[in-house]
Formats: C-alpha cells, sequence, structure tokens
C-alpha cells in the first residue's frame, strides 16, 4: 500500500503554489495524496503568519494533524515557522521545521528524518538571501496555472511582518520563466496566472529588465490565450508601462491594486510609497487603456491612529475609485512591526463598524461593475461544476475576473466559451452559451 502524504495551506496563492510543488515531490516518489482530515502517513502544514489569527490558525492545524494520527511524520514550514520557530518547536510531536527556503527538498527532509529519527530543524536567515529558489507546479487540477516569478519584499511597511517572513527581493530569471511557461501550455493550460510576493518588484535584482518585459516575451508564446497578474503596487502603472500595456492582447483586464487607505495621513504612517493622488492617476491610466478594466483592492481598517476623519477620506476616496470588488480586513498588530508600538490603537468594536460600512459601500460599487456587462457577450474560460446550483451549471471566469454561471448539459471545464450574460445576483454574473459554427 502507498504511503500518504496530507498538506493543509495557509494563507497566501504563493503558499498554495509552494504546496502544490511539495505535493507533486511525494506524488513523483509514490504517495498518494489524502485530505487532511484523513489519517496520513506524512503531514505538511505550510503555513502563515499575516496577522495573529493566521499563527493562531497555523498552531491549530499543527495540532490537528498530530491528533489524527501521532505516529505521523509532521512538517511545519512556511511563514509561522520562518518568524517563530522557537513556538513551532514547542508544540509537541513536530518532527521537521522548514522556513520559506528549502520547500523544494521537503520530500528529501522526510526521508532523511525517517532514516535518522531525529527533528530537522532548517530554518535559514531569509533576510541574507539573495537568489530565487526554482519551485515549478508541473501539473494542477486547476483550468489556469499558476507560475511563481518572484519572492520577497523591500517596502517594509509599518504594519507587515512579510519582509521578515519572505525576505529581500528575489526574482526568477526570464528564461527559466519562459521556458517553465512554454512548458505550461505544452500540458495544456491557455491561462496563466503570474503570482509573487511583491510581483511589481520583478526583476529589479537581475537587471535592466521589468515585469513588462517579461509580459513582453510571454505575449508571444504560441497557445497561451490569457495572462494574469495578481496582486500589484499602483507605482507600476506609470505612464511607460501602460503606452507598453495598450498593445498587448493577452493580458487580462484585472488589476488588484492594493491599497490599504484612502488617506494620505495613514498612508504616510504605514510607510505606503503612494499618494491617493498618485493612486487615483495609476486607476486612470489602466481604464484608458482597458475601459472595461476590474480594479479590484485590499482596504485595512483600524490603522493605529486612524481618526474618525481619516476613515472618512477613505470612504470618500473607495467610492471615487469604484472598485469592482474589495478584500475588507482589520489591523492586526504584528510583533517586530514598526506600528506595534504606535500610540492611539484602534479600539475592536471600531475596527469592526468601519469594516463593515466599507463591505457595504463596495459590495455596491461591485455590483454596480457586473451590471455593466448585462446583455453583453464575453469570453469565459469556464473551470468546474457551479456548487450553488442544483441545476447542471457550470463557472468560470472572463478576462475581467467577472465570475460567470452558465447551463450546460455536457462538461465544459477548461472551455473557452462566448457566454451572453442576462443577469447579476449575489456577487455573480449569469448567461447563456453562445452556440458557434
Amino acid at each position: 500500500m502507498a504511503k500518504t502524504v496530507a498538506i493543509c495551506t495557509l494563507g497566501c496563492k504563493v503558499n498554495t503554489y509552494e504546496s502544490e510543488a511539495a505535493k507533486e515531490q511525494f506524488v513523483k516518489n509514490g504517495y498518494s495524496v489524502v485530505d487532511f482530515s484523513a489519517a496520513a502517513d506524512v503531514y505538511i502544514v505550510n503555513t502563515c503568519t499575516v496577522t495573529h489569527l493566521s499563527d493562531r490558525k497555523s498552531r491549530q492545524m499543527i495540532r490537528r494533524a498530530k491528533h489524527k494520527n501521532p505516529d505521523a511524520v509532521l512538517v511545519v514550514m512556511g511563514c509561522f515557522a520562518q518568524t517563530a520557530p522557537e513556538k513551532v518547536r514547542e508544540i509537541d510531536g513536530v518532527d521537521i521545521i522548514i522556513g520559506n527556503e528549502g520547500k523544494g527538498a521537503v520530500y528529501d527532509k522526510v526521508e532523511a528524518f525517517l532514516n535518522e529519527k531525529t527533528r530537522i530543524e532548517a530554518v535559514t536567515d531569509i533576510g541574507a538571501l539573495r537568489e530565487f529558489e526554482p519551485l515549478f507546479v508541473k501539473g494542477s487540477e486547476r483550468t489556469r496555472a499558476v507560475l511563481k516569478v518572484q519572492d520577497g519584499c523591500n517596502n517594509f511597511c509599518s504594519y507587515c511582518i512579510i519582509p521578515y517572513a519572505r525576505g529581500r527581493n528575489r526574482s526568477n530569471p526570464m528564461e527559466v520563466c519562459l521556458k517553465d511557461a512554454n512548458e505550461l501550455v505544452r500540458a495544456g493550460f491557455t491561462e496563466i496566472v503570474l503570482t509573487g510576493i511583491h510581483l511589481a518588484s520583478y526583476g529589479k535584482d537581475l537587471g535592466d529588465y521589468r515585469l513588462i518585459d517579461l509580459l513582453d516575451e510571454l505575449e508571444k508564446i504560441d497557445g497561451l490565450e490569457r495572462i494574469r497578474l495578481g496582486s500589484l503596487e499602483p507605482t507600476l502603472f506609470d505612464a511607460e508601462f501602460c503606452a507598453r500595456m495598450a498593445h498587448f492582447t493577452k493580458l487580462c483586464r484585472h488589476f488588484h491594486l492594493s491599497l490599504q487607505s484612502g488617506c494620505d495621513e495613514t498612508l504616510a504612517r504605514m510607510n505606503r510609497k503612494y499618494t491617493t493622488a498618485e493612486y487615483l492617476e495609476a486607476v486612470k491610466r489602466i481604464r484608458e487603456v482597458f475601459p472595461d478594466a476590474a480594479i479590484t483592492t485590499d482596504i485595512m481598517t483600524g490603522f493605529p491612529g486612524e481618526t474618525d476623519e481619516e476613515f472618512e477620506k477613505t470612504l470618500s476616496f473607495v467610492e471615487a475609485v469604484s472598485f469592482s470588488d474589495a478584500h475588507i480586513f482589520q489591523y492586526s498588530v504584528r510583533a517586530g512591526t514598526r506600528a506595534e508600538k504606535m500610540p492611539e490603537q484602534i479600539a475592536p468594536d471600531v475596527k469592526e463598524a468601519r469594516s463593515q460600512r466599507l463591505i457595504s459601500l463596495t459590495s455596491k460599487t461591485r455590483d454596480a461593475f457586473l451590471k455593466g456587462f448585462v446583455g453583453r457577450e464575453m469570453d469565459v474560460l469556464f473551470e468546474q461544476k457551479h456548487k450553488g446550483d442544483q441545476k447542471t451549471s457550470y463557472e468560470g471566469k472572463t478576462d475581467n475576473y467577472i465570475t460567470v454561471v452558465a447551463e450546460s448539459c455536457d462538461d465544459i471545464s477548461g472551455q473557452m466559451l462566448c457566454v451572453k450574460i442576462t443577469d447579476v445576483k449575489n456577487g455573480l454574473a449569469y448567461g447563456t452559451i453562445i452556440e458557434t459554427e
């Protein structure tokens, strides 16, 4: 009987990518992958530390794995393991601790532990690293392929622990990215999502090329129909970037621009590298190139010192931008960051009230964006059956990241089909597939 491995992934898309890479290592060596709730020979918890709740969830999942099978090999890796290895070490039953470097060798670490029966700790000085660790995910059950091209961040926002967890900016060389992208297309993927910790910094550590140059080369790949970008900074969209972007035919019209606050005073305390005027200019440039572009964002409430007046500025700014969607979250104290020691920490009930107001506002702007497409025909890359409907229906994404649901008697997963949008409800678009000759 084949050995089994179960993986729990917490946090961002980069973590998801790295968990997929770990899974492929074990499958290649004869392991079967089982659900994390099942009994397994090896458990891997790929942790997150972006908030204190992330830390708590990481600890919960570590303990849950050992409770499920006390004899299993338990691997803890990722951001929580990187920033707080001493806390991971205190949890009973952890056999292997890996930070954010060396995930490409997790299978080898498990084999070494099985041979030596001695705890392995592999947490390096992440801040000293200057080279990108190559991790290529060859396959996926998803319709879209993800390609990690960058790691680390040099920005050191005052609230953020990630530079300490992920280290400095490191980019995968362009020739390697293009080789991997071609392999994904040969495997049948028509859409590739570029991801990284600070994607906008791609290439800055390698010489005289940038993210726009990588996009230029990806555009030339035959068989690749869509290139989607992960989270970006508004400072990326200067006049040159947007002028070159205007000539692309494969770039998805979806841009996730991290905002955090719509108030300049708050942004300054956060140590963000832009003003609201610069952010608005970036949005304007994008919409001039792609009028139907989806602009999504992240917004934090309750940052230390955020007054009622500052929050009202954020509300007004968010309404002015009219985002197509937004992730609203509350400030969380992270030990070791500058914001930890800032005065005027905001009470939890105030954070919650502000979050609810922003959620209500961005829900309205999202619905307004979606309703603008009713009656129009759009190409949809279908991914899977729609779980929220008893009928035979499938869901997929337009290039500007609208989730579209349409009925089909056939399995249309993985197909790019034209759909006429007929209705919008609960944040989803519904439509009818247009039959083609």
